[in-house]
């Protein structure tokens, strides 16, 4: 939680350490799985704003057509983040549609708001 949004910077090593620590059992009170499944809850908090920015605004030699895929998948993983948090997501997304002046992205904000 100290690092807040700059974990995003991490999330590639991260994601390998979150994976290790849950596949192996540390005994009965399974001290090291209750740690990092905090872990992951803790980035999921701190990170999932940057989720549909990041796709959309990383410049590079990603075809169109895969920039698209990219923000549909973010758009999906937003819509399951908003269902596992019973409408979270959708509140603390409702101002961010009219201060966004991208296209692609305030159409992946609408869709977040429309899922069910």
């Amino acid at each position: 939680s100290r690092l807040g949004i700059l974990i995003v910077r991490h999330l590639k090593r991260l994601e390998r350490v979150i994976l290790g620590y849950l596949e192996v059992s540390d005994g009965p009170q399974e001290e090291a799985r209750l740690g990092i499944l905090d872990t992951l809850q803790c980035t999921i908090e701190h990170a999932w704003p940057r989720l549909l920015w990041d796709v959309h605004s990383e410049r590079g030699p990603t075809p169109e057509p895969v920039r698209a895929a990219l923000l549909h998948r973010a758009t999906q993983c937003l819509i399951l983040l908003d269902r596992c948090s019973q409408g979270q997501v959708k509140v603390l997304l409702e101002g961010l549609h009219s201060s966004c002046q991208e296209r692609q992205v305030q159409e992946c904000l609408r869709k977040v708001q429309e899922s069910t």
